[in-house]
């Protein structure tokens, strides 16, 4: 079993989750991270949320999260899932997000 990423990030990036991509929304770039959250009820499970960061992010911006959508029974398998979603998907996300 992989080693569950600890969160939140500690160091000067948005997110110390996997970066999966950068989509463009409304003339701003999104960077999207795939984060782990730990179930103790569940510790076979690899759940992952998406964190959503602009990439001109200013001290007034907040990172956006989904809550869990991504529930595998590996790293890979769940680090797999997300990569597959495509832009529309990530876009959908993060609209969902936005006031």
């Amino acid at each position: 079993m992989s080693p569950v990423p600890p969160n939140p990030a500690s160091d000067s990036r948005p997110s110390s989750g996997q970066h999966l991509a950068t989509i463009s929304h409304e003339g701003r770039f999104w960077d999207i991270y795939l984060e782990f959250d730990q179930d103790l009820r569940r510790p076979g499970a690899y759940r992952g949320s998406l964190a959503f960061s602009p990439a001109d992010r200013g001290a007034e911006d907040d990172v956006l999260r989904t809550a869990v959508v991504i529930i595998e029974a590996s790293y890979e398998e769940a680090v797999t899932r997300a990569r597959g979603l495509e832009d529309h998907q990530l876009t959908g996300f993060l609209r969902s997000l936005l006031p």
